[in-house]
């Protein structure tokens, strides 16, 4: 079994689901936006990412900011970082996380993200899907300490 769209009862596995999240000792409305906020070491771009009134504003800007140089090597590491502190400050959020007991985390999409995410070709999920891969590490993780 697997889940493939973080939507619906699922929204709280996407990073567009609002929780604080404090990156470099700035809080953030959201994984979404700290992770944008994470790709440039400029204050002013950081604080516009910040300030940005939903995620999904937030992820547009971050496509505009100025990327840091070792970005590349560091947003999957960043990334889990966000998710640990998402899912380990919430109660709640951590016993929806765990409910999905073994199911494969599929962050399913139809913009063509074959990194974070995987897309449906031929009736084959195709991708990545590294936030999917991140998402079922922290429940391992979260699931060892419970």
């Amino acid at each position: 079994m697997h889940i493939n769209r973080f939507s619906g009862n699922y929204a709280f596995l996407s990073n567009f689901w609002y929780c604080k999240i404090i990156f470099e000792d700035i809080e953030f409305p959201s994984v979404e936006h700290a992770f944008q906020a994470a790709k440039t070491t400029n204050p002013n771009e950081r604080e516009m990412v910040c300030l940005a009134a939903t995620p999904v504003k937030a992820k547009r800007i971050g496509r505009k900011v100025t990327l840091r140089d070792d970005w590349e090597k560091v947003k999957i590491e960043i990334m889990r970082g966000l998710l640990v502190q998402k899912f380990s400050q919430d109660e709640m959020l951590q016993e929806m996380l765990l409910s999905t007991g073994d199911w494969e985390l599929i962050e399913g999409n139809t913009w063509g993200d074959k990194f974070w995410g995987a897309v449906l070709e031929n009736g084959k999920w195709v991708g990545r899907n590294e936030l999917g891969k991140l998402l079922m590490s922290v429940r391992c993780q979260i699931r060892a300490q419970v």
